[in-house]
């Protein structure tokens, strides 16, 4: 793949990336806390003396989300420190209480590794993560609820995080995009994360700077909390941009922090970017060091289910499915676990093995259920057809009771009334014909009406012969076998 360049007045510049993605870790109770996490409560109804900083309050580690960070590590093959502590970051917000964020710095619970992307069709790239680290969440300030001041909900004050931070290998939006969505399918995979970025759940920190090709690094913008890939790409192409304007026009880029606002998909400066010294790290005297052993890191590898990429190769070696629909099928946790269930019951109902039917279950998710579903603007998690409703269309396909013309009337009226395929057979008379004997007769009946045609046929016109193929359809209302018409035209016009 070759690298994203913008031409400017000057030459050509290359964009450097690294994010920062922010993942709310998967637990019931807070990091430090045993506040509720449930999204959408109403404000400060979810806050501990803990969360609050009450004087003489004191962290108690969640173990639970110690665990998924160190399975999430794992997932990502990456190292797994068996001794990490936490520190506190100062800095003052009106939402962060304490003055204070507990995090990690110099001693994360996960260090380096690798997350393969695929930016565009056929082309892969490695990018490195530096290390992953657990920290609590700050609360909300709210300054649209009244006119003349601003509101805190601690709802979110100390929710447990994991800052899994990037190396600077990226170098275009699609990269970074495909980044993120690698990262999130992996999350959910894991279940670690939700993954809801439309809920703050899962957002990305996005560092960006340009350089002449070849050069050093330059000075880098961070934008924060950005929450969909769609705007992440939108804020690096926007800034990168930005920042070669600035260059060429002989000025310099400021290290600074910026916000991307989605609605002008622009940035704008936020406030001037702190360096590490400027939190005064130390390390937390409140909270022990986290120390783990062989046996609880091999404990949660082997809790690990099948990941995408695993699965993806199995789907084209075992089950001869196309490179792209299989990565179309492991992107999403749930799209991988209806196809799974489609694919059992389908080798069930048709007693054939799943190989000999992985092609037929991948097309129709693909197609005919992907396009129902994205008419409707509704996900495969709100499907109104059951995997095993899909089986069942599928086997009466496979056993020869419905056509492909004829399933795909049976799937429309199966979105519109949620019945069972069988039962629509049955009561609108949808069954393929293929009894030889009503084939012959509407067969003859075309031929006889269109005998002009069968004489300009039978005189080399060979190209007609799909024109009888449709007239002795339609006469059938689309319910003949079209293999045994096929074959008894062939005789018929011969």
């Amino acid at each position: 793949m070759s690298d994203y360049r913008i031409h400017g007045e000057t030459g050509e510049w290359e964009v450097v990336i690294g994010l920062e993605v922010h993942a709310q870790v998967t637990t019931k109770a807070k990091l430090f806390s045993g506040a509720a996490t449930a999204f959408g409560a109403e404000p400060n109804t979810q806050v501990s003396l803990v969360d609050a900083a009450m004087p003489g309050m004191l962290p108690v580690i969640n173990g639970e989300a110690v665990r998924q960070a160190v399975r999430t590590g794992v997932a990502l093959n990456c190292e797994i420190n068996k001794w990490s502590r936490f520190d506190r970051k100062n800095y003052f917000y009106a939402d962060l209480p304490q003055g204070y964020q507990i995090s990690q710095f110099a001693h994360p619970i996960v260090g380096e590794g690798v997350i393969t992307v695929e930016p565009e069709e056929g082309a892969t790239k490695d990018i490195g993560v530096e290390r992953i680290h657990l920290e609590q969440d700050a609360g909300k300030s709210m300054h649209d609820q009244h006119k003349d001041y601003s509101f805190v909900d601690l709802n979110r004050s100390g929710v447990a995080l994991m800052e899994i931070v990037s190396k600077p290998d990226m170098r275009s939006p699609a990269e970074a995009g495909a980044y993120v969505r690698k990262l999130r399918s992996i999350l959910r995979y894991v279940g670690s994360c939700d993954g809801n970025m439309d809920q703050g759940s899962m957002r990305a920190d996005v560092n960006v700077s340009v350089r002449r090709p070849g050069e050093g690094l330059g000075t880098r913008t961070e934008c924060k909390n950005v929450n969909s890939v769609r705007f992440v790409e939108a804020a690096i192409a926007y800034e990168a941009q930005r920042q070669v304007e600035v260059l060429e026009a002989g000025g310099t880029v400021d290290q600074e922090t910026r916000l991307f606002d989605p609605a002008r998909m622009e940035t704008r400066p936020l406030r001037s970017k702190e360096e590490a010294h400027d939190y005064r790290y130390f390390p937390d005297p409140d909270l022990l060091p986290l120390e783990f052993d062989d046996a609880f890191i091999e404990a949660c590898r082997k809790d690990l289910p099948e990941l995408p990429d695993t699965k993806r190769i199995r789907y084209i070696e075992q089950l001869g499915i196309s490179p792209y629909n299989a990565g179309v099928l492991t992107a999403d946790q749930e799209t991988a676990a209806y196809f799974e269930l489609l694919l059992n019951e389908t080798a069930l109902k048709q007693e054939k093995e799943a190989a000999d039917i992985g092609k037929a279950a991948a097309n129709w998710i693909i197609g005919d259920l992907f396009g129902a579903l994205n008419a409707a603007g509704r996900s495969i998690t709100d499907s109104p057809i059951s995997a095993a409703q899909g089986a069942e269309l599928l086997a009466l396909i496979g056993d020869g009771t419905l056509s492909g013309r004829l399933a795909k009337d049976v799937f429309a009226i199966m979105v519109e009334t949620g019945d069972d395929p069988a039962k629509i057979v049955e009561e609108r008379g949808m069954k393929q014909v293929s009894d030889t004997g009503a084939i012959e007769a509407e067969i003859a009946k075309v031929l006889e009406a269109n005998a002009d045609k069968v004489a300009e046929y039978r005189g080399g016109k060979d190209k007609l012969f799909g024109f009888f193929v449709g007239q002795t359809m339609k006469a059938t209302k689309g319910q003949a076998n079209p293999a045994v018409v096929n074959d008894l035209l062939k005789k018929a016009l011969a």
